[in-house]
């Protein structure tokens, strides 16, 4: 690690920066900030465009008695087109302290969260110092902030979560989820002894001096914003080497405070668990040159690249032979709906919660059987809303994406669509996806990626199936008239495409392809249509 002055030296003199401007701790005084009603996405501001984000490095030292922080951001970036203005998102709690550029200060102004520095130079680094009270986190991980809390010993324990409040409410950053840091983002941690801090990425290195602690953590792969994440605790740590599907030797961990030491044992095996079931639907753990891991947090949970945060309090559910906890089973299958397919627009959101949500259904597949997958596929449905359409309209922002429904119906949509595919198609279609580069990783995706990519590789037409589940709130309205002779008539009276659907006869189920067309059935006994409940249907 080229670094030369991480560990103390590094700290020395980030410390002497810092203080070049003003006494830290009288900015720092006074009552913590409340939540604001931050948000994040929607149409990007046209002095965006102008630059990507290639690297952040982030110094930041965490102050937990008097809830504050102090630090140093530097971001490497690419500009795109002329860049007179360096525009980004920091919002107004924080006190820039100063901003350079190959070492010259430069002009900035900030305020109404916005960040505009104006470069004297073509370089493509900047350097942020910035200091002040982070927003306290009113609901996590729903309403996000900090969460300074304290375990039953009396230690600090501080969480970050801001998935529906960006990257912006902790380090100046382009807080638009077009924008991944495409080489990733260290994180220099300084807190008080005897903390740890748990974050993104591998831990590279940790030193101790005069009663402080400081951590180094980098990631190997893109990130988002809202990913990057650090807690501060007292932890036990556990750990194993997993082996994942395409041979790769992946450290797996996970941190407990130290008053659950014996609770690590068993949330490693969940975990261990979860992962296996994840990567035989969806393929490789997407990170491995990384971690797998989870670490408990004062707030529920949240898909953290690579960190995963934990609150559940080790409540786990018998799944088969298993002992499962859907919380953290949802939020690590993140990892490959969310963090390694990620998407440019909140309006596609449901790729992320949908897809992800639907895995947790097929852990019980996996587990438990067939029965058991359907039991939770039928739970689910009783659940969906059908307010709004899945997919709403363009450039909108992380508030307005969110809505019970993408968990559900967009969970639901996938069920349907693997009847439709077959098994045989459909699982296939899904590893295939995540593996293809243009959809991961750096490559945002949008609905119409997911689309068409299902229709090319399964060969069939699904333009209208998808219209009516993902981009409308109608459904197919089912008919069924009995005729005399022991016949029905079935057909889909609103829609102008078909699906196969299980029809129960007194023979048996058989699968019959439905359409506005009426299809003539046989049968001794009163005819159930979709026994097993594979589709919405209006009826």
């Amino acid at each position: 690690m080229k670094r030369e002055l991480f560990g103390i030296k590094w700290w020395e003199k980030c410390v002497k920066c810092f203080l070049a401007g003003a006494v830290v701790s009288l900015l720092l005084a006074g009552d913590a900030l409340a939540q604001d009603d931050w948000t994040w996405g929607g149409e990007m501001d046209p002095l965006q465009e102008q630059f990507e984000v290639v690297h952040y490095s982030l110094d930041l030292e965490i102050l937990p008695k008097i809830k504050g922080i102090n630090a140093v951001m530097e971001m490497t970036y690419r500009p795109l087109g002329t860049l007179d203005t360096l525009r980004l998102d920091l919002i107004s709690n924080y006190e820039v302290v100063k901003v350079e550029s190959n070492g010259r200060v430069q002009r900035f102004e900030h305020h109404d969260d916005i960040l505009d520095i104006y470069p004297d130079s073509l370089s493509q680094q900047v350097k942020i110092y910035y200091r002040g009270r982070p927003p306290v986190a009113e609901n996590p991980p729903w309403s996000g902030g900090f969460t300074w809390s304290e375990d039953s010993n009396g230690d600090h324990w501080v969480g970050l979560s801001c998935q529906r409040e960006g990257g912006k409410i902790f380090m100046p950053c382009l807080d638009h989820p077009s924008s991944k840091a495409s080489n990733g983002v260290d994180l220099y941690i300084k807190v008080p002894f005897p903390y740890f801090v748990a974050a993104n990425g591998r831990l590279l290195n940790q030193a101790t001096s005069s009663g402080y602690s400081y951590y180094q953590w980098a990631t190997s792969y893109p990130i988002s914003n809202y990913n990057v994440n650090f807690t501060m605790g007292r932890f036990h740590e556990l750990t194993k080497a997993y082996t994942s599907t395409d041979g790769s030797k992946v450290p797996m961990e996970v941190y407990v405070l130290t008053e659950h030491k014996e609770n690590a044992p068993g949330l490693l095996r969940v975990l261990e668990n979860s992962v296996q079931t994840q990567e035989k639907y969806f393929g490789p753990y997407p990170f491995p040159k990384d971690k797998i891991a989870v670490v408990e947090t004062p707030y529920l949970g949240m898909e953290h690249q690579t960190i995963n945060a934990y609150g559940n309090n080790f409540q786990y559910t018998k799944v088969g032979d298993t002992a499962f906890d859907r919380l953290l089973h949802h939020e690590l299958g993140h990892e490959w709906w969310g963090n390694k397919v990620s998407v440019g627009d909140w309006k596609d959101f449901w790729i992320h919660e949908g897809i992800c949500s639907y895995g947790d259904l097929l852990y019980y597949e996996k587990n438990a059987g067939m029965e058991a997958y359907l039991e939770r596929a039928a739970a689910t449905k009783k659940q969906i809303e059908n307010e709004a359409p899945l997919v709403k309209g363009d450039n909108i922002n992380s508030a307005e994406a969110y809505h019970p429904d993408i968990y559900t119906k967009g969970a639901f949509v996938m069920h349907s669509l693997r009847f439709v595919m077959g098994d045989e198609v459909f699982f296939p279609m899904l590893k295939a996806f995540l593996q293809e580069d243009r959809f991961t990783y750096t490559h945002q995706v949008t609905t119409k990626d997911f689309v068409d990519f299902a229709e090319q590789y399964s060969g069939k037409d699904l333009e209208g199936f998808f219209d009516i589940y993902l981009y409308s709130t109608k459904l197919p309205k089912l008919k069924v008239k009995r005729k005399r002779k022991r016949r029905y008539d079935v057909r889909l009276s609103n829609v102008d495409f078909s699906l196969p659907v299980e029809i129960k006869t007194s023979d048996g189920i058989e699968v019959v392809e439905l359409s506005s067309d009426a299809v003539r059935i046989k049968s001794d006994e009163k005819i159930v249509v979709d026994p097993n409940g594979w589709y919405l249907f209006d009826e």
